[in-house]
């Protein structure tokens, strides 16, 4: 595996770079121009953002009646959520996913389930599409670097796929595998990590009516820098756990390797809660900068434990040293 670590040219974003004064002057000039219309992108959840991206399929669902799926907190301009992205299979910058990932080809797609399951199958994109009624959900999104966002999500809970596959007694773990197209994806010339990306959860956590498998945002289909066609949205844990532009989901007996932790053991945790009290070897965990929230000079707001979602998903966590494993 090739990392980059400190003289090597790469270096994690330092807590203060995490929110440029550019994508705030971008926000305000597109709200300035386009008046009403970039106005109706912040509105909560409805009709008003599906216009968001001119060319991307529409997809409708209801709102969802999960518990704790949608927080009444003002979604993130559609701008902000997709100009402002970390993933780094298009680039280390947060503005390299919406200039590069134009490359990546959504269709034709498919997803392989295998593992330790009686029914192993490949589902192709519009099987994933009509295999469970689409919700619409808002959730908070907390990067470990201290930024965050209000997203309309469109999908349906990760344990509707997983019933229909048939988990064996001996799998404990869901291992998730992306894309690794070196021909579509610029970043994985650059040794950041140990390529394909992946990311796990143990089994009751992916069965969570929570744990979102991600089809869409903001009233259409994933925007390639999002993670289309396909990704985890798992609220309560840090950005990074919810694995973008999915090609596998393996059932195991073990914990898996996943990127991050492979990469820096020290600092990204197999579980990755959001956690107030825990921080990051080179940043505060305590507080965040809402992305959209009126500049560099805006008060941060405090991290809440699992990202608002103790609730709603503590008991998962009982009887664990949360800073043991964090």
């Amino acid at each position: 595996m090739l990392i980059r670590t400190q003289g090597s040219g790469f270096q994690h974003p330092h807590a203060s770079d995490i929110t440029p004064l550019a994508v705030y002057a971008r926000r305000r000039d597109i709200l300035r121009l386009a008046g009403a219309g970039a106005t109706a992108l912040a509105l909560p959840a409805g009709g008003a953002h599906a216009a968001a991206a001119p060319g991307l399929a529409a997809l409708a669902a209801a709102r969802s009646t999960v518990p704790g799926a949608v927080t009444l907190e003002k979604p993130t301009a559609y701008q902000d959520a997709t100009s402002y992205n970390n993933f780094y299979e298009f680039g280390t910058d947060k503005a390299d996913p919406a200039r590069r990932a134009q490359t990546l080809a959504p269709r034709p797609w498919t997803v392989e389930v295998d593992g330790l399951v009686r029914k192993p199958r490949r589902f192709d994109l519009d099987e994933l599409l009509r295999l469970a009624p689409l919700e619409e959900r808002i959730y908070r999104l907390r990067c470990v670097e201290g930024w965050s966002m209000v997203i309309p999500w469109v999908g349906y809970s990760l344990a509707e796929l997983v019933r229909r596959v048939e988990p064996l007694g001996s799998a404990k773990y869901v291992e998730f595998t992306t894309l690794a197209d070196k021909a579509r994806m610029p970043g994985l010339s650059a040794g950041v990590l140990d390529w394909p990306y992946v990311e796990g959860l143990r089994l009751d956590e992916a069965l969570h009516p929570l744990t979102l498998l991600g089809l869409g945002m903001y009233g259409q289909v994933l925007p390639n820098q999002n993670g289309a066609p396909v990704r985890l949205v798992v609220p309560w844990k840090y950005g990074f756990k919810s694995a973008k532009s999915i090609v596998r989901i393996r059932f195991v007996e073990h914990e898996p390797a996943t990127a991050w932790a492979k990469a820096v053991p020290q600092e990204y945790g197999f579980y990755s809660n959001v956690n107030p009290l825990v921080d990051h070897p080179r940043w505060s965990q305590a507080t965040e900068r809402r992305i959209g929230e009126d500049g560099l000079f805006a008060k941060k707001r405090k991290t809440l434990p699992f990202n608002g979602y103790e609730a709603q998903v503590g008991q998962l966590y009982a009887g664990m040293d949360l800073k043991k494993y964090f």
